[in-house]
């Protein structure tokens, strides 16, 4: 123990030395760090990276020559399923480290000082291998850990614990459904699936049963990935837990239901919206994920351009109007219209909104959730927020044409109405509400803008490399950009983006504003081609454009914005 000590310290100062000989940084600069360390309490490693003295990056790649062990990318790295099943993540976790490979009796850990002979022995009598460290060049083993670590392992142990014992009583699977309310092992998947979902930032988790077996997917950036297979037989006690979870009826399996439950996974307050309706395989069952603890995002973070952010803006300062957010279902529409609220929040405003469902709770606005069961809906509590002096309305969806008169009356009326409306573009939102039975003189005065929106899935900055695009691909943008461009960045997979080459999503926007010429158009019964084709005349960037403009800056790729815009004409 003590020769370990001293041999760590002994390769501190020399790893000290090393910096200061490669001029990475001076002698006053180390002295000044080692007194903030001792201060502080804190590792010089650590204070030396704070202060921007070195990076992540030349400290393991002296820390590598100077212990002549080997450095490696995590982000380029594929961590092996068998590797982190030696190694329990609480372990991972306390210790900072990260099982990577497992090769014989040989398991390469990465750890940010692999010096510690103290923990290389722990782990050595742990997995019962011999354990060669390696170094993190840029850090992020704590990033890595959460995205590697998986539950499913567990899950699958807890279902086949469940199975065990229901087969040893004889319980037949009808009667394990009534009894799996008070089974342990299923409230512990059911448990670890929503953990697992919210670890993976699943906006959706479905359940989805097959003729053999049932599926759960995660929902993760847009698209849907396989999480889990398990036995047919734990079907019925995994929806029955869900139900109950959900106040829902457990005795009904056919018509559909709807009920939400809210826990608190990892620290975090997530609420959970729950579906379920009968297929020929059984129910399916599918639950939104709200996670309560996500800020709201800025304007100026959604995504839009400096010119459509500009104009935007000046809409929401409008003393009365109405501005309409389009596009379909998650397309990101009440992130943008929270967004807006947000921006507009102050004391000097009495903002309201009329929501279903109540997604954020705003310090300082007035927030009214649909309740049909108490006669509440959109038309009904909008016409009782106008009771209330608002300044600024929130009309969650325009469904009906009770709420888009009652909206247009509201905007005509000294009102700013921010809502959304199911329509592929700007055009075809003012068109829709024509559709509605509001008279066209009526649009044409109350509405300010309409502004349509799609998510693009953003290239994993971790593994983002340029390359060759596919010809398609190359032809869309030289379509749209009018240049010729045959590399674009694309992401190659990694731990971070759970080897998709996606992390995150951005928005791709186009905003009409109802110019005189538009107004016209509305006026004599002019389709949504027709008016959309006078916004571009008039400088309207489309979404096709601004789609292409984030392929050009290497935030997504041409095939990304194929995928969700070009389905627009």
């Amino acid at each position: 123990m003590a020769e370990a000590e001293s041999r760590g310290l002994r390769n501190r100062k020399q790893i000290d030395e090393l910096l200061v000989e490669g001029a990475f940084i001076t002698k006053e600069q180390l002295e000044a760090a080692r007194q903030a360390a001792q201060h502080s309490n804190k590792d010089l490693k650590d204070i030396l990276i704070e202060q921007r003295l070195v990076s992540h990056e030349t400290l393991a790649t002296v820390l590598s020559f100077q212990l002549n062990v080997p450095a490696v990318d995590l982000k380029q790295v594929q961590v092996q399923a068998s590797a982190l099943a030696l190694i329990p993540e609480e372990v991972a976790r306390e210790h900072n480290i990260l099982p990577l490979s497992v090769d014989g009796d040989t398991l390469t850990v990465a750890m940010e000082d692999p010096d510690n002979l103290q923990l290389i022995d722990t782990l050595a009598v742990l997995t019962k291998k011999r354990i060669k460290p390696i170094i993190p060049l840029s850090g992020g083993i704590r990033e890595a850990v959460d995205t590697q670590y998986k539950l499913t392992t567990q899950i699958e142990k807890e279902i086949r614990q469940l199975l065990t014992t229901a087969r040893g009583r004889g319980v037949a699977e009808p009667t394990l459904t009534l009894e799996a309310i008070s089974h342990a092992p299923i409230v512990r998947a059911v448990e670890m699936l929503l953990t697992q979902g919210v670890k993976d930032r699943a906006s959706d988790i479905h359940i989805v049963p097959q003729e053999e077996e049932v599926q759960v997917r995660y929902r993760v950036d847009g698209v849907l990935h396989n999480a889990v297979s398990l036995p047919q037989e734990v079907h019925s006690a995994l929806l029955t837990r869900i139900k109950v979870m959900s106040n829902m009826n457990i005795a009904e399996r056919r018509r559909a239901q709807d009920g939400q439950f809210s826990a608190t996974i990892a620290g975090k307050d997530v609420d959970f919206r729950v579906a379920t309706v009968g297929t020929n395989h059984g129910e399916m069952a599918v639950l939104r994920v709200l996670d309560k603890s996500m800020s709201i995002i800025e304007l100026s973070a959604l995504g839009m351009p400096p010119s459509i952010l500009e104009t935007y803006q000046k809409a929401l300062h409008s003393p009365f109007g109405m501005t309409l957010i389009s596009g379909p279902t998650g397309s990101g529409k009440t992130t943008t219209l929270y967004a807006s609220v947000s921006k507009l929040n102050c004391q000097e405003l009495n903002i309201m909104t009329i929501e279903d469902p109540v997604e954020y709770q705003f310090q300082g606005i007035q927030q009214m959730q649909v309740n049909r069961a108490a006669d509440i809906t959109f038309a009904s509590g909008l016409r009782a927020i106008m009771r209330l002096d608002p300044d600024v309305i929130l009309v969650g969806e325009i469904r009906d044409a009770e709420t888009a008169n009652t909206a247009i009356t509201a905007a005509l009326t000294g009102h700013l109405v921010l809502t959304s409306i199911h329509a592929n573009d700007g055009a075809g939102a003012i068109v829709r509400l024509l559709d509605f039975g509001v008279e066209h003189f009526l649009v044409t005065s109350a509405v300010i803008g309409a502004m349509s929106q799609r998510l693009v899935r953003k290239v994993c900055p971790y593994c983002r490399q340029m390359r060759e695009a596919p010809l398609v691909e190359a032809m869309a943008y030289q379509h749209e950009m009018g240049e010729e461009k045959t590399e674009f960045a694309y992401g190659t997979g990694c731990s971070f983006c759970s080897h998709t080459g996606f992390l995150g999503r951005i928005g791709v926007f186009e905003l009409l504003t109802m110019s005189d010429e538009i107004r016209q158009l509305v006026n004599r019964e002019a389709g949504a081609a027709e008016i959309k084709q006078q916004a571009l005349r008039e400088g309207m960037t489309s979404m096709r454009r601004d789609g292409m403009l984030k392929v050009k800056e290497g935030i997504t790729t041409p095939g990304e914005v194929i995928r969700n815009v070009f389905t627009i004409g």
